[in-house]
């Protein structure tokens, strides 16, 4: 599931699918503007790992600063791989799905995001759904104008970011929240190229079969092409089905679309969707 819609859209429905069955008691702690962001977030996240890659849909997000960013986590990608790699593990540069495709990438990623938000002024904030929203942008429409659109992502994602913030007001905000938002992102990247022919070795450093980067993936029958039918035709729809309905549960339980009362659902679809 390396393509960049499929990617996004599994980050927004693993947050949505989380914040739902959190339970009542956690969903009151969120307010709409905790949950739009962590949205955001989680959203850009699940496109975050393809980072190592110069040539991936994040890689050239925002043109030549994306890309040497890009250029400088592929090396150490690389570099970390040689230098933990087993004489079990595959010979391969270890650039591409190395380090920023980790369970410690992702950990790392959220306590980055916590302690940026927490020790800062909402600014510090402002500029994280900045670039997240550029990601998100840039894996919804991976085609769009690929070569010269780095100014057009960044305006998109500029307004975007105001149009929430505008709509959000003084609302308060959790950083822990955006921090799993983040990690929740990441994972949902995981488990979308586990199930690719290669494989995701995810749970580095554990090691797994004599092997310290184990490609973790279902059985050869399970996993799908990337970017092939059962993708297009099945998972990635699917998921944006499933991230629209969770999204809009949880947005009504927190509060920001009351009018979802109104569409006359069965009783006990609204007794789902209101926690007790």
């Amino acid at each position: 599931m390396a393509t960049g819609p499929t990617h996004a859209m599994s980050g927004l429905a693993a947050w949505a699918a989380v914040t739902a069955a959190a339970g009542a008691h956690t969903i009151g702690q969120l307010t709409p503007k905790t949950w739009v962001v962590g949205a955001i977030l989680a959203t850009g996240a699940a496109l975050l790992p393809d980072i190592d890659h110069p040539k991936s849909t994040v890689a050239r997000t925002f043109g030549g600063m994306s890309r040497g960013v890009s250029a400088a986590l592929s090396g150490f990608s690389g570099f970390l791989y040689r230098l933990t790699r087993t004489q079990h593990d595959s010979d391969r540069s270890g650039t591409h799905r190395g380090f920023t495709h980790t369970i410690v990438f992702a950990i790392l990623a959220g306590l980055i995001t916590t302690a940026i938000v927490q020790s800062s002024n909402g600014t510090a904030l402002g500029v994280l759904m900045f670039v997240f929203a550029g990601l998100t942008v840039r894996g919804l429409m991976n085609n769009w104008s690929p070569q010269s659109d780095a100014l057009l992502i960044a305006a998109v994602s500029l307004t975007l970011t105001i149009v929430c913030w505008a709509w959000s007001g003084n609302q308060p905000h959790d950083a822990a929240a955006f921090g799993v938002a983040v990690m929740i992102g990441c994972v949902a990247h995981f488990i979308g190229d586990a199930i690719t022919e290669q494989g995701c070795p995810m749970l580095w450093p554990i090691p797994l079969g004599s092997r310290t980067w184990y490609p973790v993936a279902p059985p050869k029958a399970l996993r799908m092409k990337t970017g092939g039918k059962v993708e297009l035709a099945i998972i990635g729809p699917g998921l944006t089905i499933a991230a629209t309905i969770l999204s809009a549960v949880v947005l009504y339980r927190v509060g920001a679309v009351p009018w979802l009362a109104e569409l006359g659902l069965p009783p006990k679809v609204m007794a789902w969707i209101t926690p007790s």
